[in-house]
Parts: structure tokens; sequence; C-alpha cells
């Protein structure tokens, strides 16, 4: 059994969508799930205006009431954000690459240190620590990190997005034996509706 899931380590939705994912394939223990990263917001060096901090800091109290995950806020007052997801996606390709299941240990890593720790996931620094609290060896992920591997490995994450016509995230699809594609959610939603749609398709 495969299932597919399309998201960004820096999208707040994912992060809310974590628990519910996570109760949804504690009943399918044996599934492949492969991680893609859909890649938010391309590479920029430009700290994020202010109208746009704005907008983000309220989608996190609005996830915060729609879903089991909290947030800290602090992190809007001690960091200079950047609308620049990219990077933290390569950051989930690299450990995926140096460890089994480094993708999901990665995701959580940088959804830890992002809105529980209020780290700025868009430096190399902060990527770099979450790397080695999930067991990596710095050196080695700092260099595949900014390697064109990993670039075109990204590249070919976001061409595999916009072919499952993936316009927001989470997402999460049921592939069949025949590599048919089907859509459980296409944003956010809770655990017992993944398993109504998986079974509705599955049957």
């Amino acid at each position: 059994m495969r299932f597919v899931y399309v998201m960004d380590p820096m999208c707040a939705w994912c992060y809310g969508f974590q628990p519910e994912l996570e109760a949804f394939l504690s009943g399918h223990a044996s599934a492949r799930v492969d991680w893609v990263m859909g890649g938010l917001a391309p590479d920029n060096t430009e700290p994020m205006e202010q109208i746009l901090r704005d907008t983000i800091a309220s989608y996190w109290h609005q996830i915060e009431q729609r879903t089991q995950v909290s947030f800290n806020h602090d992190y809007w007052h001690q960091n200079t954000p950047y609308r620049s997801t990219y990077q933290a996606c390569r950051a989930v390709i690299v450990a995926q690459t140096m460890k089994e299941n480094g993708a999901e240990a990665m995701s959580k890593a940088i959804q830890s240190a992002y809105y529980q720790q209020a780290s700025n996931p868009s430096l190399d620094a902060t990527l770099a620590a979450c790397a080695v609290s999930i067991g990596l060896d710095e050196a080695q992920f700092l260099s595949s990190l900014n390697a064109q591997d990993t670039q075109a490995q990204l590249q070919q994450h976001l061409v595999l997005t916009r072919q499952l016509q993936v316009g927001g995230f989470p997402a999460l699809f049921y592939v069949t034996d025949e590599n048919h594609a089907f859509a459980l959610t296409l944003g956010y939603c809770q655990a017992s509706e993944l398993s109504e749609r998986f079974t509705q398709i599955h049957n």
C-alpha cells in the first residue's frame, strides 16, 4: 500500500495536519509513504513585508482554533522572516537520502524549530541544528543541502506536485497498484475524514 504526501515543512496547515496524518497512518503501519516537497515559496533573500507577516501570523491563530497544535507567536518578534521555503524543502530531501524515514523526521524537526521554538527555518544554521537533532552529520548535511543534485531533486518534486494538480498543502493521495493516484485530501482535514474517503476508494 502506498500513499503520497505533498507538503512543505514551513506550511502552517501541514503542521496542523501532522497529528491527523499520524492518526490515520497508524491504521496502515505497513504502508509506504512518499513525502513530496510542494515548495510553498521560492528562494528569496528579501525580508518579508509587514503586511504578509501580519497575514501569516493571523493564520496561526486560525489554525490553533481548528486543530490540536499550538504556535510560539514570539517567532514574529524574535526573527527576520523570509518568504522562502525551498531551502527547508531541500533539507527534507537531503535528510531522506541520509536516513530511513528521514523526510518525516526532518519535517517534524523543522516544524518544531519554527512553530514551537521560534527559530527561523529559512536559515541554514537552523536547518543544520534540525539535522543534528535527528542524528545526521552536520558537515555532510550542509554539503548536500546546497548541492546541484539536491536542487535537481527539488525540481522533480515540484514537477510531481504540478502533475498531481496540487494547489495547496497538505495533500494526501492513495496510489493504487496500477499507479493511479486518488486524493484523500487537498487541504486540512481530520483523520476520520481521511479514513472515510480511503474506505470509499479502497472498496
